[in-house]
């Protein structure tokens, strides 16, 4: 698939300055941040914004994708070297993301490790993260719920403190990669320099090489295991909400920081409620002579206590009557839906002589009025 315009991505004219350029990369990147846009597809859509500022913001880099267009950058410039040297420390600083920001992020973020060529040993890579399914009950997510959940996850290796070598060694720096973890091959071509980029055969990528396995996780640096979570449900969760743990997924590789778990809500079908939003829907049943007289009845709801529901005289079967403020909490303390009571009239299947005789006497009154 061909790759869209820098310019179009980051919608500037081509004879942008450079202070246009990070001017638009800033406010579309707080738009798809990860760390402010929960949607899976900002992440794709940041590392594309990222990668055209790279490009456009760098003069060189920018003056041969003018010139050749995407073939000239991926002639001349390896992927990480794409990144190298961009100026996004700046950009968020202010913005409420909490770390500083480069091109190592970017490729920490999306790819699991950092393309740093000046480093030496393994490379950190970022835990994957989890998801956790918990059904509860209609109540629960009204009142709120604090619970415990077991989650079998992989973790740091105590023994070994995650550098997969026995306890009193040390992984020992590859020789054919000198800690790199990547083999590097250039060769000059008619567009320029090109240059491939495989992972090391000797130390598969590390960086290092182990001579002496830790015994407790043989020489991976992580273990198995089920821990046991406290997790707190807020008040107002729906059916498919999801609750963003921090840290509390996969383990990181070689300092890398854990994964997140999140916490994926199903709500048990109710017997007597059926919900929409944050109001709930219930149907009652009257006798006739209630609907037809009118007065008020009583309504249990959600939270247990009894609400008074006024029934208008002549009230119709299918009628939906309302209780303010008597559904589901909203979210971040925002007050509460309604109850909408549907109203259903019974009509009697046995009747005794007094009952018939009472009828027929309406009957007859309703006919002649």
């Amino acid at each position: 698939m061909a790759k869209q315009d820098y310019y179009e991505i980051l919608g500037v004219n081509k004879d942008a300055t450079k202070a246009e350029i990070k001017k638009a990369y800033r406010k579309l990147a707080l738009k798809y941040h990860p760390d402010k846009n929960p949607d899976k597809s900002a992440e794709e859509k940041f590392k594309e914004i990222s990668e055209a500022y790279a490009v456009l913001y760098d003069d060189e880099k920018r003056r041969l994708y003018d010139q050749y267009g995407h073939a000239g950058i991926d002639h001349r410039y390896s992927y990480e070297d794409i990144f190298r040297g961009a100026d996004f420390g700046d950009i968020f600083r202010g913005m409420g993301i909490d770390f500083d920001f480069g091109f190592n992020d970017i490729f920490e973020r999306f790819f699991g490790h950092r393309m740093d060529f000046n480093r030496r040993g393994p490379r950190r890579s970022r835990g994957i993260d989890l998801r956790y399914d918990i059904e509860i009950s209609l109540e629960d997510a009204y009142n709120g719920l604090k619970t415990e959940i077991n989650v079998p996850r992989t973790e740091t290796c105590e023994s070994c403190q995650g550098s997969g070598a026995k306890p009193g060694t040390n992984p020992k720096t590859c020789t054919e990669c000198n800690g790199t973890g990547q083999s590097r091959q250039s060769r000059r071509t008619a567009f320029g320099v090109f240059t491939q980029i495989s992972t090391c055969p000797k130390c598969r990528g590390e960086g290092t090489i182990i001579k002496d396995y830790c015994p407790q996780c043989n020489g991976k640096g992580k273990i198995q295991k089920t821990r046991n979570i406290e997790l707190k449900i807020p008040k107002g969760v729906d059916d498919g909400s999801q609750l963003r743990l921090s840290g509390e997924g996969e383990a990181g590789s070689f300092g890398g920081n854990s994964g997140d778990l999140y916490i994926v809500i199903h709500l048990k079908r109710h017997p007597k409620y059926n919900r929409s939003g944050s109001n709930l829907h219930m149907i009652k049943e009257i006798s006739f002579p209630e609907a037809a007289l009118g007065g008020k009845i009583d309504i249990e709801t959600i939270d247990g206590s009894i609400g008074s529901l006024k029934i208008p005289e002549g009230t119709q079967n299918g009628d939906i009557l309302k209780i303010r403020n008597k559904g589901m909490p909203e979210l971040h303390n925002r007050g509460f839906g309604d109850l909408y009571v549907e109203i259903q009239i019974i009509t009697p299947k046995k009747l005794n002589r007094k009952i018939r005789k009472l009828l027929e006497e309406l009957k007859k009154e309703l006919k002649e009025g």
